[in-house]
This record gives C-alpha cells, sequence and structure tokens, in this order.
C-alpha cells in the first residue's frame, strides 16, 4: 500500500472504465497486442482496439476469450523490480515503535495511577532500608488477609515472621549475606549457622487487617560468643509501639549440630553493626519451671513436623513452635484472652522425623476459673515422645480487648 500510494505520486494514471462481459468487467474485444487511447472534449477516456483476426493454432481458431481463461492456471510473474517498489515497508517499523511506547505507558500507569495519600508507606515495594547511620534496618508491612485470626488481628505467628524476615533483609541490606540462612560469607567458609536460644516478646496492641506496621530491628553483643537481635513495631500512621521483642542468637555447625564459639573472622564483619543500647524487653529473671504429665493441666501429644514446617537449615523453624505451644491450651481460654507477653527458651532443634508431645498449666489450677480472673501466666513444654526438651516457655495472657503497656526505657528514635 505504501509502495501504491508513492508511485501514484510520480506517475498519473487513468481509471479504464470496462464494458461488463462474460467474465465480469473483462472487455470481450479487447485486443492483447495494444491498446490506443486518447481523450474527448468532454474528458472521457476513448479506447481503439486494433481488430485483429483470430489467431489459428493446428487449424482451429483460438479468440481472445479461450486465453483469458487459462490466465487463472498460469502461474503470476513477478512484478518488475523498480526503486519504488523495494524500499522498506515503514509502516511495520512505526507500528512496533508504536506498540512499544504503548506498553511503557501502561505500566507506568499500574505503579503510579494513584494519588500519593498520608496513609500510603514510604516504602511501597516493602525493601526496607538501613537508617540511623548504617545501625537500624528499618521495614514497613502491611497486614494481609491471611494474617489474620478469627479476631480479625494479626496472629503472633504474623508478628514473629515480620520478625525473621527483618532480620534477614539487615543482613542482605548491610551485604553480609552469604549462601546460608542469613549466614555472612565468613559463616559459610566455616559452615556456620544462626539458631536462636531465647526469646522475649511484649505486645501492646496487634494491628488489624490493613493496618501498616513498621519493624525496626538492630543488633547488639551478648556476651563472648552470643549476639542479640531486638524489634520495634510501630504504627505507621500513628507511631504507636505495638510490640518489642529480643533475642538472643549463637552459631551452631552446620554438620556437627553443635554450638560453636564466635570466630574472630565473623565479628569483624559483624562487630561495626553493634548497637550500645539495653534490650528494649527487661530481663526476667525467673527460671522456667519444670514441666511434665504429673504437673501439666493439658497435654497434646502426636505432633510431627510437616514438610513446610522446615527451612533452609533442614529443621523446623522457630516459628512453628509458637503454634504448637498453643495446642495445648484451651479453647475457652484462648477465645476470651489474647497473648500478651512470652519468653521462650529452645532447648534443641525439632527435625523433620521428630513427633513432638505439647504440655500447658495454667496458673489457678483450672481453666474454668481463669476466664474470669484475668490476666494469666501459663508454663509450657515442647518435647520429643522419647523425653528430650525442645523449647520451654512463659506466656502471659489478658482479656481481650484490655491493653495496656508499661515503661519502654530507653529506645532508638523513631525513624524516618
Amino acid at each position: 500500500m505504501v509502495a501504491t500510494a508513492a508511485t501514484s505520486v510520480f506517475f498519473q494514471v487513468a481509471s479504464l472504465p470496462l464494458e461488463s462481459g462474460k467474465l465480469g468487467g473483462v472487455p470481450t474485444n479487447a485486443d492483447t497486442l495494444g491498446i490506443k487511447s486518447k481523450s474527448s472534449g468532454t474528458g472521457r477516456l476513448k479506447v481503439k482496439a486494433n481488430a485483429q483476426a483470430p489467431s489459428k493454432v493446428k487449424g482451429n481458431r483460438v479468440g481472445v476469450m479461450e486465453g483469458l481463461k487459462n490466465d487463472d492456471d498460469a502461474p503470476a510473474s513477478p512484478p518488475p523490480r523498480t526503486f519504488i517498489n523495494q524500499l522498506p515497508d515503514w509502516s511495520m517499523l512505526l507500528a512496533a515503535i508504536t506498540t512499544i511506547f504503548l506498553a511503557a505507558e501502561k505500566q507506568w500507569m499500574m505503579l503510579d495511577w494513584k494519588p500519593r495519600r498520608p496513609d500510603m508507606l514510604v516504602d511501597p515495594f516493602g525493601l526496607g532500608k538501613i537508617v540511623q547511620d548504617g545501625l537500624v534496618f528499618s521495614q514497613n508491612f502491611s497486614i494481609r488477609s491471611y494474617e489474620i485470626g478469627a479476631d480479625r488481628n494479626a496472629s503472633i505467628e504474623t508478628m514473629m515472621n515480620h520478625f525473621q524476615e527483618t532480620a534477614l533483609n539487615h543482613v542482605k541490606s548491610a551485604g553480609l549475606l552469604g549462601d546460608g540462612f542469613g549466614s555472612t560469607p565468613e559463616m559459610c567458609k566455616k559452615n556456620l549457622i544462626w539458631v536462636v536460644t531465647k526469646m522475649n516478646v511484649l505486645v501492646d496492641r496487634y494491628p488489624m487487617w490493613g493496618d501498616m506496621v513498621q519493624v525496626d530491628t538492630w543488633i547488639a553483643a551478648s556476651g563472648k560468643n552470643g549476639l542479640r537481635r531486638d524489634w520495634l513495631v510501630r504504627d505507621w500512621q500513628t507511631g504507636d509501639i505495638l510490640t518489642r521483642a529480643s533475642s538472643v542468637w549463637v552459631m551452631m555447625n552446620k554438620e556437627t549440630r553443635r554450638i560453636s564459639k564466635l570466630p574472630p573472622e565473623v565479628r569483624g564483619e559483624i562487630g561495626s553493626y553493634f548497637v550500645d543500647l539495653p534490650p528494649v524487653v527487661d530481663e526476667d529473671g525467673r527460671k522456667l519451671s519444670k514441666l511434665d504429665e504429673s504437673t501439666a493441666d493439658y497435654i497434646c501429644t502426636g505432633l510431627t513436623p510437616r514438610w513446610n514446617d522446615l527451612d533452609v537449615n533442614q529443621h523446623v523453624n522457630n516459628v512453628k513452635y509458637i503454634g504448637w505451644i498453643l495446642e495445648s491450651a484451651p479453647l475457652p481460654f484462648l477465645e476470651s484472652h489474647e497473648l500478651s507477653g512470652m519468653i521462650l527458651e529452645y532447648r534443641r532443634e525439632c527435625r523433620r522425623d521428630n513427633v513432638v508431645q505439647s504440655l500447658t498449666t495454667l496458673s489457678g489450677g483450672g481453666a474454668g476459673g481463669l476466664v474470669d480472673s484475668g490476666y494469666v501466666e501459663c508454663q509450657h513444654l515442647l518435647r520429643l515422645e522419647g523425653g528430650g526438651e525442645i523449647v520451654k516457655a512463659r506466656t502471659k495472657w489478658r482479656p481481650k480487648h484490655a491493653n495496656t503497656f508499661g515503661s519502654l526505657g530507653q529506645l532508638p528514635v523513631e525513624s524516618a
């Protein structure tokens, strides 16, 4: 089409009126040897054909119409090669460029189609950032529908998952993430991994579905061979503190599964990120009481790890233990109370083929009186069926919708 249009500019071609014949518009008296034309005063084009006798082939007369009837069977000859019809078809190139620009415009509109609102996240992709001179990592989360419970509040497992995610992203953003699950390059060389030994969590208020929270985390030294990691969870819109947590981590050899000392090379990697601050949760000096069948009020047996309960270190992830602990708590108690604090002491890892028992005892000696008594404290134990302790825990509960918080003490200022 482009070539035809271009040709018509340089060569004026007049259209010929055709007489209707047997072949629909093909003149029956036209001679294939030549056509002479001249214009009349009226502007119409007159055609005068040179008359010729029909040719004879082997004694038979062959007319022009018979020759035309065989034109469909003959192969069409290619058009003559001219300068015009050898030019590239620029319409295809223009169509491709237009398609690319339209696709790019659509992607841009999908990313930025809404106007800026004050309740929108500063970090829309949830990647997090390092703030406060590189010592604190901050990341925003939106509470999803699959992260809430029957009361529309985020579960304690959701909060713990946020803790774990920010810890790993902190290591990654600092450029210290090796091939392992939060392990530094020097730890990978020595076949070491991080394992948590203690977790202390206090919850003032649980975020609800659709709320946006800001999770800040930092690390500090804990003794000679340990590392302490703290978290502070704020309501992103109001800045109110929702949850605070403190944990202690040590290193374990991935092959021998034994606790290892902190190598000087690893301390050199992470030492510059240590913050000189006390834990955000005060240490509870009380020891966790011993619990067995004779002292437990509720026992749940036959708990087995699912494949999705394992992490990349080939043991049950520490967050999964919380669900097992609550398996042995009575349902009326869970319906009327919410978890306000917990202390977890991890004693050993749980592997894929282990079978676990969950034991719980409630202060006051029974669930019936506890529902009416307000604040409650529970003791928990997760152990292997063979008797080895996995996790010992103490949990604190309050009646639902009774949220109070004590003094927070010295905390890092809110990140911008």
